[in-house]
């Protein structure tokens, strides 16, 4: 066992790395295509008013993800497993349909956003799809799931481009500081976008991939403090990524009035180039996006895949080979391929993507909700209990609350 009190520096941070990667993953795929279009039209329509809500999540997002920490490293149980050993196997579908609603729509909004990074070169929505598939289709079929944690890695960097699209932007201070606290709580269309946010930052999906993720790479109870180091990390990571997008467009959108409907990535992205240089914009803005989107579709393809598998009794990893585990491989491919035919049909990224994440706001009860009892139900010392049990429990409530009423009163506007 570890002793990361005392172990070596050095030590430590190999350890770290090798433990690293579920949270960061899960993380780069939060900042999604639909998270990066929702966190846009904040800006656009909002200026910074919405600033303070990326950064107040950070704590939020990393309470609920430290749950799914805990209980993957000491049940060694995927979130179905238990939700089905604990409350019954009605509760257990009811878990695994409410997370299949939400990962086909988050893969649509995925697909969606890729398509609008091929529309930047001219590229028609139907072959950018079968392109996009074709690479996922093979990476799955091909690679063991440490191989496949790499390449989102790699492919979740890009994001971090929108930082430098930040910084082009020349974000005013004072005029960020003004802003900020100047919250418009009466304003309806407000509370919609604040509902978006909430469900653009925690998902029903981040719960389930990262717990089986956590049991797929055999993370023990002594790697805990890594695990934990690197789902704070992946949180800061994805809350900076969000609030770099909302600077971009507050300073560039937000700031010339633009009112124009941003009903697809080439909009978006041609509506900040003039602020940036066309080339260089458009560049930055499609490498962030396509990251962003590819990550996810990766992230929530797998997690629908695999869930399902779960919850039936069959092989679900990427260490299987596709005759060994053919309903996990014939699921993941039949979700890739089925959004994928919708994107190419035609269809309102905005709407869709800020729609999804009301929807994943709306679903934040049940699924938060089975996590905290979950968690009460762990063997001592790891049971969450006493003051950290209070403040999750608030956290929650208030999350998944503020998510549904934030909902409802933007859809009746």
């Amino acid at each position: 066992m570890v002793d990361w009190s005392e172990a070596a520096p050095r030590k430590r941070l190999r350890r770290f790395l090798a433990v690293a990667g579920p949270g960061v993953v899960v993380m780069l795929a939060d900042t999604d295509a639909g998270s990066i279009v929702t966190a846009a039209q904040s800006g656009a329509g909002w200026g910074y008013r919405l600033l303070w809500l990326q950064l107040a999540l950070i704590p939020v997002l990393y309470i609920v993800q430290e749950l799914t920490v805990r209980l993957g490293v000491v049940t060694g149980q995927g979130q179905t497993q238990l939700i089905g050993r604990h409350f019954g196997r009605f509760w257990a579908w009811v878990s695994v349909l409410t997370l299949l609603v939400c990962c086909m729509g988050a893969l649509m909004t995925e697909l969606a956003g890729l398509a609008g990074v091929g529309a930047l070169l001219n590229l028609p929505p139907s072959l950018t799809m079968i392109l996009v598939v074709g690479a996922l289709l093979l990476m799955a079929y091909t690679h063991s799931y440490l191989t496949v944690e790499r390449i989102a890695i790699a492919l979740g960097a890009f994001e971090l481009v929108f930082l430098v699209v930040a910084v082009l932007a020349r974000p005013d201070p004072q005029v960020m500081l003004a802003q900020a606290v100047d919250i418009p709580w009466g304003d309806r269309k407000y509370l919609y976008l604040v509902a978006a946010n909430i469900g653009a930052v925690i998902m029903p999906w981040m719960v389930f991939f990262q717990q089986s993720a956590i049991v797929e790479k055999k993370i023990t109870i002594a790697d805990l403090p890594a695990a934990r180091a690197d789902t704070m990390l992946g949180a800061v990571l994805t809350q900076v990524i969000m609030a770099s997008v909302l600077v971009a467009a507050s300073a560039t959108l937000g700031a010339s009035g633009h009112d124009g409907e941003l009903d697809t990535v080439q909009r978006i992205a041609e509506a900040i180039t003039p602020y940036l240089g066309n080339f260089g914009g458009k560049l930055l803005f499609g490498l962030g996006m396509a990251g962003a989107a590819l990550v996810a579709a990766i992230v929530v393809t797998i997690t629908a895949a695999r869930t399902l598998s779960e919850l039936l009794g069959l092989k679900c990893s990427l260490d299987h080979n596709p005759r060994e585990a053919p309903w996990f491989y014939g699921a993941y491919s039949v979700a890739l391929i089925g959004c994928a035919l919708v994107v190419a049909s035609g269809v309102n990224l905005v709407s869709l993507s800020v729609g999804v994440q009301v929807m994943n706001a709306l679903l934040l009860p049940p699924v938060l909700g089975f996590l905290f009892l979950l968690a009460r139900r762990l063997p001592q010392p790891y049971r969450l209990q006493g003051l950290y049990a209070a403040i999750c429990s608030g956290v929650i409530v208030v999350a998944a609350g503020f998510g549904v009423y934030s909902g409802i009163a933007g859809l009746f506007e």
